[in-house]
């Protein structure tokens, strides 16, 4: 279905320090074939789908797009939580809180947040069961 997405950002340091840190408590690790003007996490090419990060190759500054998220499955609603507090550790912004979003469906755990350049990102587990999560243990 979907090879990769990318998302334009204005500092690679930036951005591979916070979306590093982020996107392994998904399970995504950083694809180490890449350097340069590029950092991606996910899956190569051949395996599955992957995220990027660039500066905008035509100079102009990164504009994040009204309506434009990147939704990201999460294996429980302990990774959508984990992945809230590593956005908002690493310099990210809340957009919304971990939790049911019941207008979509009551087994719909989200997040969302803003990287430091302004795109949105969530984490989803679409199979939440409020009997089987144990937030305090």
């Amino acid at each position: 279905m979907i090879l990769y997405t990318n998302v334009g950002i204005s500092d690679l340091d930036r951005a591979i320090a916070f979306y590093t840190p982020v996107l392994s408590t998904l399970g995504m690790a950083r694809l180490a074939d890449w350097d340069g003007d590029w950092a991606g996490w996910g899956h190569d090419y051949d395996h599955g789908s992957s995220f990027w990060v660039c500066v905008p190759f035509d100079g102009r500054p990164p504009q994040p797009g009204n309506g434009t998220m990147t939704a990201f499955r999460a294996s429980d609603a302990a990774a959508v939580r984990a992945f809230h507090a590593a956005a908002l550790a690493h310099g990210g912004s809340d957009e919304g809180p971990p939790g049911t979003r019941t207008y979509y469906s009551p087994t719909f755990y989200v997040a969302y947040v803003r990287d430091p350049d302004g795109n949105k990102l969530a984490a989803v587990f679409h199979q939440y069961d409020p009997d089987k999560d144990r937030p305090d243990a």
